[in-house]
């Protein structure tokens, strides 16, 4: 795969890619700034979108993606779309507060939907575009007390599928990556918060609940996960579109 990422040439494209001001949104942001592409940084953290972009020579927008106004203020003029931002939210289904699972579907779901609507008008119009989404393990597979979450990965990836199916007449792929869990800043969190619960350490926590399904028994990096964004923006993939590809150390293989 690195092979035909280091041959990719996305000069003279642009990329938009969401929750870029750290985690995995941020290492997709250097790729494809490194293969060429003007990147849009997008993020609600003004300070890390702004760094980013700087890095980069791209450009930093800082955005609430639970508001659709103001996704609507987003550029349109898109090659490669990276929907990537997210949040996360663990409590029992009886006890999951209303708010939050509408929030967690409003930044995963309608906004990934609101800028494939902006972006697809312009990749059509040039017979060459890029749908990445980032799912997840958890768009394949549940786990308990992630309702909100797993229910917003599974409707990320019907609508990845669509934008398949009505984008091939017209150059554009639409896929997912599904990573397992990846050392973010959201996976940190949780790795604090299952340590306090069940009384362990930080290593125990990432092996036997973490990764208790999972054969590989570390978390995945960002650049990994970048690295196959990257991949499927290349003309060798031209004929992958609609598939959700795991990345999660075996785990939706057990």
């Amino acid at each position: 795969m690195d092979g035909g990422a280091a041959h990719i040439d996305l000069a003279g494209r642009s990329a938009l890619v969401t929750g870029a001001g750290s985690g995995i949104g941020r290492a997709c942001a250097h790729v494809l700034a490194g293969a060429g592409a003007l990147v849009h940084v997008v993020d609600r953290d003004g300070d890390s979108a702004k760094e980013v972009a700087g890095l980069l020579g791209g450009q930093a927008h800082v955005v609430d993606l639970s508001d659709a106004a103001a996704v609507e203020t987003l550029p349109t003029e898109v090659d490669v779309l990276v929907n990537n931002a997210g949040l996360q939210h663990v409590a029992p289904l009886h006890e999951f507060p209303p708010e939050v699972f509408t929030l967690i579907q409003q930044v995963m779901v309608t906004a990934p939907f609101l800028l494939v609507r902006r972006c697809l008008p312009h990749m059509y119009a040039r017979g060459w575009g890029r749908v990445v989404n980032v799912s997840s393990a958890h768009g394949l597979r549940a786990s308990a007390f992630k309702a909100a979450y797993v229910s917003a990965k599974h409707g990320l990836e019907g609508l990845s599928k669509v934008t398949a199916i009505e984008g091939a007449a017209h150059g554009v792929t639409s896929n997912c990556v599904n990573p397992g869990y990846v050392r973010t800043p959201l996976v940190e969190n949780q790795i604090e918060a299952q340590s306090r619960a069940h009384g362990l350490d930080r290593e125990e926590v990432v092996e036997k609940v973490l990764l208790d399904r999972s054969p590989v028994k570390r978390l995945v990096e960002p650049a990994e996960v970048a690295a196959l964004v990257l991949w499927l923006c290349g003309d060798h993939a031209s004929s992958l579109t609609g598939a959700s590809l795991p990345l999660d150390g075996g785990w939706t293989a057990t």
